[in-house]
């Protein structure tokens, strides 16, 4: 299994200086506005970055002086390390990125690192400098082989974030038949993806349904097919169990539509799975017996894929192990993150779960 185990941040935001070891499940705890959003959108600049669209990320920002670490006067570069584990050895991303008129970032310095298992040499590529996208997608295109790896790596890191299910919500709306190959990060394309896998995978598709009906037993099954007046749009319609009456996305809840996005997410085939999942607030609008699945099915995805979550739920705080848990607070202006160590908290865990540990302000983040 492809594993993150380690990412460095440098003045992205509240990120002022954060070393964070990452597991293959990874559940980060805070207040609002303690940085667990920031880590986040670091990723969400990564996905952007990887497919030559990082301009594009910082203009929707508000430019890079909403992302520098209180400013660019104040933090006039970015700096981001990404330590990846693979079957073949241990990989290396580094990018630093300077403030540049009219307020932009460009790259100072961009390199990959790579050391096989066994090998005693370090195999290290300096990309460049100047460059306003990352050069890794230029170097793959010239068939650079050490370039198509990192930009996999890089790829496999996807966010998730459902929750615009508003009644003009790409969800809720007809999409496009043939987006069909990955879930989108907002799942505006699920319709279309439940459509190819009910067509490629039945059984993967039997199974998300069957998941659904524990949460919505209402649901006797999706009635997924091309639009009569356009073949070319699918919209997410369903059966009720006790009607023939055809209903559409408009008569599903936030809650319900939001559960099965993360269902359809978590038990896709397991070859089509990102390596890396960041799930921002799954919670939102969720049965608190939704949130209890949807907990179990991360952990079990954690076995094969890692999982990071930011989350002020303590429902689904309490599914996990200490030891998953990761605590973020702000102190003047800095985030910083801690996981949890299961020692110092052995005799606390046997009269109060996690969940109760965190209301009680026990083990710091104070929801």
């Amino acid at each position: 299994m492809t594993r993150l185990s380690r990412i460095e941040v440098e003045g992205f935001k509240s990120l002022r200086n954060v070393d964070l070891e990452l597991r293959p499940l990874n559940v980060l705890i805070g207040a609002n506005g303690a940085g667990k959003s920031n880590l986040v959108s670091l990723f969400k600049m990564l996905n952007f970055m990887s497919t030559l669209a990082l301009q594009d990320f910082i203009g929707r920002e508000g430019n890079a002086d909403s992302l520098l670490h209180y400013g660019a006067r104040r933090t006039p570069q970015l700096l981001v390390t990404l330590h990846f584990e693979t079957g073949t050895g241990l990989s290396r991303y580094h990018m630093r990125l300077v403030h540049a008129a009219p307020d932009t970032l460009i790259f100072a310095d961009e390199r990959t690192v790579f050391h096989r298992v066994g090998y005693r040499r370090v195999q290290e590529t300096i990309l460049g400098a100047g460059h306003r996208e990352s050069l890794l997608s230029e170097r793959a295109r010239q068939d650079d082989r050490t370039a198509r790896v990192f930009l996999r790596l890089l790829r496999g890191c996807q966010v998730f974030q459902f929750h615009d299910t508003s009644p003009t919500s790409h969800i809720r709306g007809k999409g496009y038949i043939e987006d069909n190959k990955f879930l989108r990060h907002d799942a505006g394309n699920l319709a279309a993806f439940l459509y190819r896998l009910l067509q490629t995978h039945p059984d993967h598709y039997k199974r998300i349904v069957a998941t659904i009906q524990q949460i919505a037993p209402f649901i006797l099954d999706f009635d997924l097919a091309p639009s009569p007046l356009n073949p070319n749009y699918i919209l997410l319609n369903w059966r009720d169990r006790d009607s023939d009456f055809l209903f559409g996305p408009h008569q599903l809840s936030d809650g319900a539509l939001r559960t099965m996005a993360l269902i359809t997410l978590l038990l896709q085939p397991e070859d089509e799975l990102p390596d890396v999942i960041i799930i921002d607030e799954p919670e939102l609008g969720l049965h608190p017996s939704a949130i209890q699945l949807v907990a179990s099915l991360m952990r079990s995805v954690s076995t094969r894929r890692q999982i990071i979550v930011a989350t002020q739920s303590v429902p689904l705080v309490d599914q996990f192990e200490p030891e998953d848990l990761v605590v973020v607070e702000r102190a003047e202006g800095a985030s910083s993150f801690v996981r949890l160590r299961l020692g110092a908290l052995r005799e606390w865990l046997e009269e109060y779960s996690p969940g109760e540990l965190w209301q009680k302000n026990v083990i710091g983040g104070k929801p």
